[in-house]
């Protein structure tokens, strides 16, 4: 069996949970928005085409967290660079990545940059818990595991988040979701969801 059915309860619990956040953390959302806004007057939003459940793709809501120019910029590292250039085809990941703006360090140690995702939740298009949501290129590094991935919605949080997330090699990353999609379960979201605070709060893994 490829993984656990939804729970009847699950839909709802994302629901509730997501909308309730959303109504506690509006001044957060307001406040957010203005810091990222007045620290270099682009776009507060980042929409990335990401990959979900069954393979579909839908729009995946952050906090801009990176400059305006962030594709070019890293466009001319990958050109230049060749050690972050490996890294980069490793892990899909730089250190210290310097497309990341002041206020954008700021979101992402905190992880507060992944607020919107709550919207997602509600759209049906994520779930509270779950692996995190990849795009299109990422798909190749899951080799003949991806239905794992495809066979749940990705997750605001999850195994590998709460797991060391960006210190986490991704072999490991796709281990944790696999082995999600094999043992979910509420009370297994509920442990994840529980772990994640403290995870959050120390900014483990983070980048």
């Amino acid at each position: 069996m490829l993984g656990q059915p939804d729970h009847p309860l699950a839909r709802p619990f994302d629901v509730i949970l997501a909308a309730a956040m959303i109504v506690a953390f509006l001044p957060l959302f307001i406040g957010i928005t203005v810091a990222i806004w007045l620290n270099d007057r682009g776009p507060v939003l980042f929409v990335q085409r990401r990959v979900g459940r069954n393979g579909r793709c839908f729009p995946c809501l952050k906090f801009r967290s990176m400059r305006i120019d962030a594709q070019q910029v890293l466009a001319a590292i990958l050109r230049d660079d060749p050690v972050l250039r490996a890294q980069w085809e490793r892990d899909h990941k730089l250190p210290s990545d310097p497309r990341v703006t002041s206020i954008g360090r700021i979101l992402r140690v905190t992880s507060l940059d992944e607020l919107p995702q709550l919207f997602n939740v509600l759209r049906g298009e994520m779930s509270i818990v779950g692996p995190r949501p990849i795009v299109i290129a990422e798909i190749p590094r899951y080799g003949r595991y991806i239905h794992h991935y495809y066979a749940v919605r990705p997750g605001l949080t999850g195994l590998w988040q709460v797991s060391g997330r960006s210190s986490v090699t991704y072999r490991r990353r796709v281990a944790a979701d696999i082995k999600y999609t094999r043992a979910r379960t509420l009370v297994f979201d509920a442990r994840i969801l529980a772990a994640t605070i403290p995870a959050v709060a120390t900014g483990r893994g983070s980048c």
